[in-house]
C-alpha cells in the first residue's frame, strides 16, 4: 500500500513538474529522491526509472534512518556528488530531512511528497502537536512486517 502511494505521488510529481521530455524542474538534471522512515529507497525505483527515461540524472538516497543528523549526512553526500543544480523529492520523514539539506548551493528546488515540512528548529511531533479538532494525528508507527531488503545490499540506484 505504501509503495503504490509513493508511488503514485510521486508519478504525479513527475507529471507535473517534469511534465514533456525537455522540461528541466529549476533548470536542474539532477533529482534527489529521499525515502521516508520504516521504508527504504526501493519505493522510489519505478520514480527512478521514468525520471532516468527522460535523461534525468537520478539518485536514490538510502540513507538508515538511524537518526536525523546521520540521515542529513547521507543526504549531503548524495548531493556533493550531483555535478550542478539539483531537485530534491523527499516522501514522509524524507521532507524533514529535506528542510535541513535544502539551503545547499547546488539545491534549486525541494518536492515534498506527502511528506512533513518542518521549519527550522521543529520536529514531527512538533507538527502534530496542536491539530486543529476532529484532525487525526497521523500515525508515526513502525511497520508491521519487515522490509524484504536486507541491510547492506541497495539496488544500483541508491547510495
Amino acid at each position: 500500500m505504501l509503495k503504490s502511494l509513493i508511488a503514485s505521488s510521486a508519478i504525479v510529481f513527475a507529471a507535473a513538474v517534469l511534465g514533456g521530455a525537455s522540461a528541466e524542474p529549476a533548470g536542474a538534471r539532477n533529482i534527489v529522491l529521499v525515502h521516508g522512515a520504516w521504508v527504504d529507497g526501493s519505493g522510489w525505483q519505478g520514480v527512478y526509472d521514468q525520471l532516468k527515461s527522460k535523461g534525468y540524472n537520478v539518485t536514490i538516497v538510502q540513507h538508515p534512518t538511524a537518526s536525523l543528523d546521520e540521515d542529513v549526512a547521507y543526504v549531503r553526500r548524495a548531493l556533493a556528488l550531483q555535478d550542478g543544480p539539483t531537485v530534491l523529492v523527499g516522501h514522509s520523514y524524507g521532507g524533514v530531512i529535506l528542510s535541513q539539506v535544502g539551503n545547499d548551493p547546488k539545491v534549486k528546488s525541494l518536492v515534498y511528497v506527502t511528506a512533513f515540512a518542518p521549519d527550522a528548529g521543529e520536529s514531527v511531533l512538533d507538527l502534530i502537536a496542536d491539530l486543529p479538532e476532529g484532525v487525526p494525528v497521523p500515525p508515526i508507527l513502525p511497520p508491521r512486517r519487515k522490509s524484504r531488503n536486507r541491510p547492506g545490499r541497495p539496488s544500483p540506484a541508491t547510495i
